[in-house]
C-alpha cells in the first residue's frame, strides 16, 4: 500500500528534489515494525525523512500509517518480491528490525545484493553471533549491526563504575563526559545560584541543562538549583571523583551487584563485570534459563525463583548488595522491585525499561538510572543517519538527555567551520544553543566568553528543543 507524502517540514531545492534545511532527505525502508521499529519510525518520521515501513502484521502496519505520513508494504521482509515492492533500487538505507536475527541478516544480504549502493544495518541480538557479525559484515552487505541489549549492559556497567551518577554519556573518546545528577533534599547545590557553583564543586564543570517538573531549561548564571531538579553536567573525565567528593556525595567502590532477571542484557552485563572483577548475583525464575546461564556464566551466583518476592531477595542480601539491577523483560516488574530496594537503601538502582513515554511519572518514582536498550539504540542509528545526509561536518557522537528534550552532540572543527579563532563572547549562536566544552589535542575546555575554537578541535554543542543541528554551522545566527 502507498500514498503521497506530505510536504510538512520539506522544501524543495531548485533542482525539484526534497532537502531539509542543514541536509538532505534520506530514502529510509524500516523493515520491521515492531516496538524498535516503531520507535525508530517516530523519530526518522520528525526528522523529515522518505519512511517505508515493511511487516508481515497488517494491523500494525495500519497502525502506523494512521499515526505517520509514511508507506507500508505487508509481506516477509527478507523475500526479493517485497523489497522490491518496498523500492529497495531507489532507496538509500535499509535498517532491519524484525524479530529474528537470522531474518535480519538475509534481508540485508539480499536487499545489498538488489541494491549495492545500498547502506544496511541490521539488529543483531545474540550473543553467539557477536564475532562472526563482526568478521562476516562483508558477506552480510552489513554497514552497521545494533545490538540494544549489549549497548545496555555496556552503559549499567559504566554507571557502576561512578555510582552518583543516574546517567553517562562520553564524549572525545572517553575524555569529556556528559552526567545526570538529581539533588536530593540534602544536595549542597540546593538554592545555589549557578554563578556561586564554582566555591562548592572546586572544578571544571558546565551545567548544560537543567529538567525541572518534566521540563527542560537552558540556564543562566542567574539560574538557582532546587531540590527535585535534574541537572545534565559537562566534565572532563578526571574532573568526575572531584565532582563526588565535593558534593558529599559518598560513593564505595561497587564489590557485588544483584540482578533480577536472567535475558540477554544480563548475560553481556556479567562478562562486562567480571572483567571489572564485580561479583554479580542473578535470580531468574525460569528453571532452564538458569541452567543455561550456569553454563555461560560460571563466575555468577544463579538462584532460580521469583524476582519480586520480599523474602527471596532478602535472603539475597538485597539490602547488602552495592547495586541492584532490574533488568526481566516486564517493565511494571523492574518498577516494583526498583522501589522496594529503594525502600531498603540499597546504595545504587538501576532499572531497565522498555517504554519510557509517561516519564513524568516516573520523574517521582524512586527508580535509580533508567536505562532504555531501545531508545540507546534509536540514539545510534539517528546518528548514523544524520552522518549520511552530511557526508562532511556531521556530528560525531550525538545523545538524547532530559528525557529527550535536549540533545548533546560532539563536531570535529574543520576548513569549512566559520569564526575559527573568535571568541565565543562575539559569536551570534541560536537560541537555546550552547558551547559545553573544547577539546584542543589532549586538553578540554570548559569554555567562557574568551574561549575560542580552532581547526582540529572538536567541539561539544547542547541544543534544548525541536531544532536538529545537522552540522557545527548550523548553530549560528
Amino acid at each position: 500500500m502507498n500514498r503521497e507524502k506530505g510536504q510538512s517540514g520539506i522544501r524543495q531545492d531548485d533542482a525539484g528534489c526534497e532537502t531539509l534545511s542543514g541536509g538532505k532527505v534520506v530514502n529510509i525502508i524500516v523493515a520491521g515494525n515492531g516496538k524498535m521499529g516503531a520507535t525508530l519510525t517516530r523519530q526518522l518520521a520528525m526528522e523529515g525523512h522518505d519512511l517505508t515501513l515493511v511487516d508481515s502484521n497488517p494491523r500494525v502496519l495500519e497502525n502506523t500509517q494512521d499515526r505517520y505520513d509514511v508507506m507500508v508494504i505487508h509481506g516477509n521482509c527478507a523475500t526479493m518480491d517485497v523489497l522490491k515492492q518496498a523500492g529497495v533500487k531507489e532507496a538509500d538505507l535499509l535498517i532491519a528490525m524484525a524479530g529474528e536475527d537470522e531474518i535480519n541478516l538475509l534481508c540485508c544480504m539480499t536487499a545489498h545484493a538488489m541494491n549495492p549502493r545500498l547502506h544496511t544495518i541490521a539488529r543483531v541480538r545474540n550473543p553467539e553471533y557477536t564475532q562472526q557479525i563482526y568478521k562476516m559484515r562483508d558477506m552480510f552487505g552489513l554497514s552497521m549491526a545494533v545490538n540494544p541489549e549489549r549497548q545496555a549492559a555496556i552503559e549499567i556497567s559504566r554507571l557502576l563504575k561512578y555510582p552518583g551518577f543516574l546517567k553517562r554519556d562520553t564524549f572525545a573518546r572517553g575524555r569529556v563526559e556528559l552526567v545526570e545528577l538529581k539533588l536530593g533534599e540534602q544536595s549542597k547545590l540546593c538554592d545555589v545560584a549557578l554563578n556561586d557553583m564554582n566555591s562548592i564543586v572546586k572544578c571544571k564543570i558546565l551545567v548544560c541543562t537543567v529538567l525541572r517538573d518534566g521540563k527542560a531549561v537552558a540556564p543562566d548564571g542567574n539560574f538557582v538549583l532546587r531540590e527535585g531538579d535534574r541537572i545534565f553536567v559537562t566534565a572532563p573525565s578526571n574532573e568526575l571523583a572531584t565532582l563526588l567528593h565535593n558534593l558529599g556525595i559518598i560513593t564505595h567502590k561497587v564489590k557485588r551487584v544483584l540482578v533480577c532477571g536472567g535475558g540477554r542484557v544480563t548475560i553481556y552485563l556479567a562478562k562486562q563485570l567480571e572483567k571489572s572483577g564485580i561479583a554479580i548475583q542473578i535470580v531468574e525464575q525460569d528453571p532452564k534459563r538458569c541452567v543455561d546461564l550456569a553454563s555461560m556464566l560460571p563466575y555468577a551466583e544463579i538462584t532460580q525463583g521469583d524476582a519480586s518476592n520480599e523474602l527471596l531477595l532478602e535472603s539475597e542480601g538485597v539490602a547488602s548488595c552495592d547495586a541492584l539491577a532490574t533488568l526481566t523483560g516486564i517493565d511494571e516488574l523492574n518498577m516494583i522491585i526498583s522501589l522496594y530496594g529503594s525502600s531498603c537503601g540499597v546504595p545504587q538502582i538501576i532499572t531497565k525499561l522498555g517504554r519510557v513515554n509517561n516519564k513524568n511519572i516516573l520523574e517521582n518514582l524512586s527508580l535509580g538510572s533508567i536505562i532504555s536498550p531501545r531508545e540507546l539504540c534509536c540514539n545510534t542509528i539517528v546518528r548514523y543517519v544524520r552522518a549520511m545526509q552530511n557526508q562532511t561536518g556531521a556530528a560525531k557522537t550525538v545523545y538524547s538527555i532530559a528525557d529527550g528534550q535536549a540533545e548533546a552532540m560532539e563536531f570535529l572543527v574543520d576548513e569549512n567551520t566559520r569564526h575559527c579563532g573568535e571568541p565565543l563572547k562575539r559569536l551570534q549562536l541560536k537560541k537555546n544553543v550552547l558551547v559545553a566544552c573544547i577539546t584542543k589535542g589532549v586538553q578540554q575546555e570548559i569554555p567562557n566568553g574568551d574561549s575560542s575554537f580552532e581547526r582540529g578541535d572538536t567541539v561539544i554543542i547542547v541544543t534544548n528543543g525541536d531544532r536538529v543541528i545537522y552540522q557545527l554551522n548550523d548553530i549560528f545566527e
